[in-house]
């Protein structure tokens, strides 16, 4: 005699796999909720990026040279050394150095006496905030763009890639966006003087 025995789950089987099925699905939600979490937005990001290659653009294309760039002879000298009549000098003024030179007023948003060269842009900031954040070159502020913030520091590479110290400056822009989310971008200015 046969019996017809069923076959099924019983109910404590079917409790044990819920309680299993529950524990996986909890813990692939709370790896991705996680992952989501910790991502940056990618608008925020592509922004971020967008600004410091166009401020690192910006640096990079200024000369780099022994004079001034207003200076009669920037293109010509090889020295630092002045003296109106050598043109393998400068006329009357040398560049400074690395950093702006107050002096002269120079700044990035006037029309008069603007960052003239790569090294003048060493310690620009251009702060976050309400009527701040990423301004265009007449000192307006972008708008959509008041959470970003930008600093530029321009170090002496020192010997580099067979060109002696004092010759190649390292140019690195750090752009800062919504909920502290950084984008670094570096580059290298050769000195290009003389142009003959």
């Amino acid at each position: 005699m046969s019996m017809n025995r069923q076959h099924g789950l019983s109910i404590i089987e079917l409790l044990v796999f819920i309680v299993v099925v529950g524990i996986a699905v909890t813990g692939v939600l709370q790896v991705f909720s996680s992952t989501s979490r910790t991502s940056v937005d990618p608008m925020v990001r592509k922004q971020a990026m967008t600004v410091a290659e166009s401020l690192l653009e910006e640096v990079l294309s200024k000369p780099y040279t022994y004079c001034d760039p207003d200076d009669a002879h920037a293109d010509t000298a090889t020295s630092t050394g002045i003296d109106p009549t050598d043109v393998d000098m400068c006329a009357t003024t040398t560049e400074a150095g690395i950093g702006r030179e107050i002096a002269q007023g120079e700044d990035r948003y006037s029309n008069t006496t603007p960052f003239d060269n790569v090294n003048d842009y060493d310690g620009f900031t251009m702060p976050s905030g309400p009527g701040l954040g990423i301004m265009d070159l007449t000192g307006t502020a972008i708008t959509g763009l008041e959470a970003y913030s930008a600093t530029v520091v321009v170090t002496d590479a020192g010997a580099f890639n067979g060109i002696p110290a004092g010759e190649t400056l390292l140019v690195t822009v750090t752009v800062v966006g919504p909920g502290n989310h950084s984008i670094t971008f570096s580059g290298y200015r050769t000195r290009y003087a003389p142009t003959l």
